[in-house]
């Protein structure tokens, strides 16, 4: 049996994907538990992030599969993928390379809840210029 036909059976049918055939996805820096970026995996996506081990989500925007860091360099390896207690969300713990954020920040929640409203809490390490010659990863 391969190993695509074992990933199938025994893991992808155990994912309780929506409607739409998506799952969401929390990445998240396996040795400091930083949560990096929140997105969305389909079958695919979830069967080459574990097979190539480098982290691959789908693209809602775009309509098609989202290999992280194949325009901005900045990949995210797997280490490890974690199913919830409702199996309808994923955890993949990862060694991210640079920063894992389109805007050039090390990770998504750079805004914070304060009385003036969203204000952001860090600053771009990487202009998004410099990550994304043509067009933004996301």
């Amino acid at each position: 049996m391969s190993t695509d036909a074992i990933l199938d059976a025994s893991l992808l049918e155990q994912i309780a994907f929506d409607a739409a055939g998506l799952v969401p996805v929390v990445a998240q820096q396996f040795d400091t538990g930083e949560v990096l970026m929140l997105a969305w995996m389909n079958r695919d996506a979830v069967r080459e992030t574990l097979l190539r081990r480098q982290v691959c989500y789908w693209s809602r925007s775009r309509a098609a599969l989202w290999r992280k860091g194949e325009t901005s360099g900045q990949h995210q390896r797997l280490v490890e993928l974690r199913l919830d207690c409702d199996g309808d969300a994923l955890l993949a713990l990862v060694d991210q390379s640079g920063v894992a954020c389109h805007t050039g920040r090390r990770d998504c929640f750079y805004r914070a809840a304060r009385p003036q409203g969203w204000t952001p809490i860090a600053e771009p390490l990487v202009a998004p210029e410099r990550l994304y010659r043509a067009t933004a990863d996301h």
